[in-house]
């Protein structure tokens, strides 16, 4: 008896999940080209949606926006996605939610130095709670970039120069985060190895390198089930990773499996041009989306540029239709199709500054100087004044947010 009832549900759950996917293939039939590639379309909003953001909204050119904050800021955007646009397709949202969104925790590098990545997964949980409450409903972390150069600033929004660490603190914080919101792995790849420490820069990875070093925690935070990844801005020995296929179709798709979908790094699309190896933004456009860039963050290129290109066959229409279908998917695997508006309770305020505080005392590392006077700095609670870098990180999220910080 129990054996035929658990038959019969699980003949009920593949039929759902074929059902599911006959939706999504029915829905993607009725797409015009410019839907298709609208949701393709990511734009960044100052705090809410602008008219003529909400007008492309309208027309179907948009799949996503983020720096949209607050509920009371989403929740019309969202009706009108679902209500007012002829294929009623929900928005994402996004935010970079990296250690908190209104409670601040310990920036990730901090979090790394305790080791435990329980500690990261409860923050990461607690940070996914609070934002989906505020309506969002996918976070641009965690960033899982090995980095062995401090000089390079974002060093503070990853692990470390460990990739077995690395790895273990990226699975926790998917883990963590999509209990409640979509995580996204970035930046993919090689971003941390930037020469002399200069943001935006080249790097020079061997295959070898990047497979032991580099690419792990992806690897790591694919396996744990993340949404989605973000391409990175630099090139690899003159390969912009927002136009490389060798990592975002070969490694990520074909040796990996990953299900998810890839979103450029904010106009890293356009960016393929300064990189030289493309002469306008439709070039750039074709050569990111047929490497395997689902979505384009800001620049407007895809919505803009590649209808023409893929009339006269220069971009085939199953590379469009594969992007969009990887978007749709993971719509529908966040719920939106059935609740596109996800009202969420933030947890008790007492209990997120409890687990705040906790993983503070983890996090935090003294460093004594010898000869006194002289030497390193000592970074504890007793420190005289913010760190620089700890103050404008802090940006990342409290400034985006409008919304004071609630540890203290």
């Amino acid at each position: 008896m129990l054996h035929r009832c658990i038959s019969a549900l699980a003949a009920l759950s593949l039929s759902a999940s074929a059902a599911a996917a006959q939706n999504l293939d029915s829905l993607l039939a009725r797409m015009t080209l410019e839907e298709k590639l609208g949701q393709l379309n990511l734009l960044s909003a100052n705090g809410r949606a602008s008219p003529q953001q909400m007008e492309l909204l309208r027309a179907g050119k948009l799949g996503g926006l983020f720096n949209v904050i607050g509920a009371e800021n989403t929740t019309p955007v969202q009706r009108i996605a679902v209500t007012e646009s002829r294929l009623k397709i929900p928005l994402l949202f996004g935010l970079d939610v990296i250690h908190g969104y209104r409670t601040i925790f310990p920036i990730p590098l901090g979090e790394a130095s305790s080791f435990d990545p329980d500690a990261a997964e409860a923050t990461a949980r607690a940070a996914g709670q609070e934002a989906a409450a505020f309506g969002i409903n996918w976070t641009y972390a965690p960033m899982v970039d090995i980095a062995r150069d401090p000089r390079w600033g974002r060093i503070a929004e990853g692990s470390g120069e460990d990739p077995y660490l690395g790895s273990l603190m990226a699975a926790a914080r998917v883990r963590g985060f999509q209990q409640n919101i979509f995580a996204t792995a970035k930046h993919f790849a090689g971003y941390g190895a930037a020469e002399a420490g200069r943001e935006y820069n080249e790097t020079e990875i061997s295959q070898r390198t990047m497979r032991e070093i580099y690419l792990p925690p992806f690897k790591a935070a694919v396996d744990a089930g993340v949404a989605s990844l973000m391409s990175a801005f630099n090139d690899i020995a003159g390969v912009p990773a927002s136009g490389n296929a060798w990592l975002t179709d070969t490694v990520l798709h074909r040796e990996w499996g990953f299900k998810g979908f890839v979103v450029s790094d904010w106009t890293s699309v356009a960016e393929l041009i300064n990189h030289g190896v493309a002469g306008s933004p439709a070039e750039a456009g074709r050569r990111a989306l047929t490497a395997g860039v689902d979505m384009d963050m800001q620049s407007s290129i895809y919505v803009d540029s590649l209808a023409a290109l893929v009339r006269s066959n220069r971009i085939p229409i199953r590379v469009v239709d594969s992007a969009v279908m990887r978007i749709l998917r993971a719509k529908q695997r966040l719920g939106l199709f059935r609740d596109p508006y996800r009202a969420r309770t933030a947890p008790a305020n007492p209990e997120l500054r409890a687990i705040a505080r906790r993983v503070a005392g983890e996090s935090i590392v003294l460093l004594k100087n010898e000869p006194a006077g002289r030497g390193a700095a000592c970074c504890a609670p007793t420190f005289s004044r913010p760190l620089a870098f700890r103050t404008s990180f802090h940006a990342w999220t409290t400034a985006a947010a409008g919304q004071p910080r609630m540890s203290r």
